[in-house]
């Protein structure tokens, strides 16, 4: 699979380790693009004449640089993309408006970490057995490395988002600039920047007599360069409608394909 990468970071360069040792061509890695114009209001990136026509392009730069890059890669006549970068969300209707109008498709995930999906899930489940309960109060914690821009990570606002959707009593966000005790229907969320780490995320249901949580904690970047690969390779596999997918389709399809077939009953 011929590949580009916008982004020379540590995701980036992870990515493109686990396509080299499964024995696909080594990617371009674009790292400081020159300008290109866009719509006012945009963010500038790399001119259509740098890059070429691949099979899939890989965005991992940062957030303001997504919408540009995708144009870029647009304009180069590339038409499947996996966005592997945070902080964009202000961007998400341009950048879907882009793709839907070139007649191409994009797999997008706050982490591509097939374990972070799934815990996801798990979440979910948890919510619905304890969320009826009144004594078990949830929480969430994150924390990440100190050079990490945003706060919240974009994994704990996904994490959130399914807590908030489905408890019966949290419906927001706790306001991390208010002194006082915790309020009822706001959900805490502790962020942690400290140090290198790649990514740890908790949710938890505290009771007076028995707290539990549910921890996921990131060795290294290579479990998001995995799932990008498994996003790229669903895009590659098959034409899909144009505009955005969320991971979940593609780890619902990984699923499927991974579960054995019941035999028929005579």
């Amino acid at each position: 699979m011929q590949t580009i990468i916008f982004g020379g970071g540590r995701l980036g360069t992870a990515i493109a380790a686990a396509l080299r040792d499964r024995g696909d061509p080594a990617p371009r890695i674009v790292g400081r693009p020159r300008p290109v114009p866009l719509p006012t209001g945009r963010r500038s990136a790399t001119e259509p004449i740098d890059l070429r026509v691949v099979d899939v392009v890989f965005e991992s730069s940062r957030g303001d640089a997504v919408a540009a890059n995708v144009a870029a890669g647009l304009a180069a006549g590339n038409r499947r993309f996996v966005i592997a970068t945070t902080g964009w969300a202000v961007d998400r209707g341009f950048v879907e408006q882009l793709l839907v109008e070139a007649q191409a498709s994009a797999v997008t995930a706050a982490n591509f970490s097939l374990g972070t999906s799934l815990f996801g899930r798990l979440v979910d489940r948890a919510v619905e057995l304890f969320g009826p309960l009144a004594d078990y109060d949830p929480y969430l914690i994150e924390w990440h490395r100190a050079a990490k821009a945003d706060r919240p990570s974009g994994t704990a606002l996904e994490l959130s988002r399914r807590i908030l959707a489905a408890h019966p009593r949290k419906d927001r966000l706790a306001d991390p600039t208010r002194d006082g005790p915790a309020e009822p229907d706001a959900l805490e969320l502790a962020v942690v920047r400290a140090g290198g780490s790649p990514g740890m995320h908790v949710v938890g249901f505290d009771a007076p007599g028995e707290p539990l949580e549910l921890r996921l904690t990131a060795r290294d970047r290579s479990a998001y360069a995995a799932g990008a690969l498994v996003a790229a390779d669903w895009l590659y596999r098959s034409a899909r409608p144009p505009g955005i997918h969320e991971f979940d389709a593609v780890v619902d399809d990984l699923l499927a394909g991974s579960r054995p077939r019941l035999a028929a009953v005579r």
